[in-house]
């Protein structure tokens, strides 16, 4: 992708709803160039599409926007993954591949880690809560999601760090356009994430335990065959599960933190309000993740042709399916672009719908709880920096502040 048509795609990404509204307002669906596929943006359309993997697949949902250069590519071939992920997988492949991360990601398993999962979120507001002021994505959403589900995974809280790094040298690598040093460099970053997640993989294919990594070997490996040989394949799979799981499970739950907290901000009477009367926190996270989630949708791709909202598409046509214009259609949502946490509660799409439907949904939603019950109670008088501008990252998959600067 060149950078002109790169810099418009950014455009698009910080500031995408007004995309969505024309979209929404358009006969049929609207093709979009910049992300070189149909826009599919009313709530009915995209429910529609989750309802049918048959018809729609998943086999593209992360095609990249940047194809690293020969020497990235080089350093990438040390290392290990490049197999079949939840994400991009369908019918039974797409069944066996998640099956394990249900289970490890269990209404049980997301309820023993919330322990773990306060501690760590007093410690992070503990390691700032005197200085009155903080970049509250580096040191506190930034770092919370890691911890928590390395913990899941079973990762040792030392190798959180690096293998959190190596998640967004990854999306950096793919989806922006860098000098090919840097290129490289991300590379090596990702590799040595890759090199860690195989030690884990080949650790608990010799001595299981309770955790997600086992999980996932025993769901690649097979039952009892322990003594059994961890074949390079296996590896190779293992690590490309640990990576896509990790990299979802921190990033998109890092953005969510970070827009939740903005718009609370932006708007302080529902701050005060929420400070007020904490009990309203739960109904906070449903219309932030509604208002602006952080997956704003993903890509799909058509098995044969088909007809959705009036346009016919051919075999092989994509599609870019945006859970963020569903979630501001008022034929769903009244008042749509309202940021209201007062609003009942209704049926959003922040975490998808469907097989697809994201399984650490439960997960990210604790986290928000804790985050927001943190904060108003030992921080009422947050507010947004004056001096310090909000800028959205680029990316449709990981939406959030670059940086949000606070005070108080």
């Amino acid at each position: 992708m060149d950078r002109e048509l790169h810099g418009r795609l950014d455009e698009l990404q910080r500031h995408p709803y007004p995309h969505y509204e024309r979209a929404r307002r358009a006969d049929g669906l609207t093709y979009v160039a910049e992300l070189d596929a149909w826009l599919v943006a009313r709530d009915a359309d995209v429910r529609e599409v989750l309802r049918r993997p048959e018809d729609f697949s998943s086999g593209n949902a992360l095609i990249p926007d940047v194809l690293p250069p020969p020497a990235a590519l080089a350093v990438l071939g040390g290392g290990f993954g490049g197999r079949p992920v939840v994400v991009t997988a369908d019918g039974a492949l797409h069944q066996q591949l998640r099956a394990p991360i249900v289970r490890g990601l269990s209404p049980a398993r997301v309820a023993a880690a919330l322990p773990y999962a306060a501690e760590r979120a007093a410690a992070l507001v503990d390691a700032f809560v005197k200085d009155g002021h903080v970049e509250l994505m580096s040191a506190y959403a930034g770092k919370l999601p890691g911890e928590v589900i390395g913990r899941i995974v079973g990762l040792d809280p030392a190798d959180v760090p690096a293998v959190v790094h190596g998640g967004r040298r990854a999306e950096e690598l793919l989806f922006r356009p860098l000098e090919e040093d840097e290129q490289v460099a991300a590379a090596e970053d990702v590799v040595a994430m890759q090199h860690i997640l195989d030690r884990y993989a080949r650790e608990r294919h010799a001595e299981p335990r309770e955790d997600l990594c086992t999980e996932l070997v025993t769901s690649v490996v097979g039952e009892g065959e322990g003594e059994g040989e961890l074949t390079l394949e296996h590896r190779h799979e293992l690590v490309a599960h640990l990576q896509n799981l990790l990299i979802a499970g921190h990033l998109t739950t890092t953005a969510l933190i970070g827009t939740t907290v903005l718009h609370l901000l932006r708007h302080p009477g529902q701050w005060e309000l929420l400070c007020a009367e904490p009990g309203r926190i739960p109904a906070a996270v449903e219309e932030a993740a509604r208002y602006d989630g952080a997956l704003q949708g993903f890509r799909r791709i058509t098995t044969g042709p088909v007809t959705l909202s009036g346009t016919e598409l051919p075999a092989g046509a994509t599609l870019f399916v945006a859970f963020g214009a569903a979630n501001r259609d008022s034929a769903r949502h009244p008042r749509p672009d309202e940021f209201d946490i007062t609003r009942p509660p209704g049926r959003h799409l922040a975490f998808g719908l469907g097989v697809h439907s994201c399984p650490g949904s439960q997960l990210a939603r604790e986290q928000l709880r804790l985050t927001l019950e943190e904060l108003t109670r030992r921080l009422p008088g947050l507010r947004l920096a004056d001096d310090r501008p909000v800028t959205m990252r680029p990316t449709m998959i990981h939406r959030s502040p670059q940086a949000l600067n606070l005070t108080w």
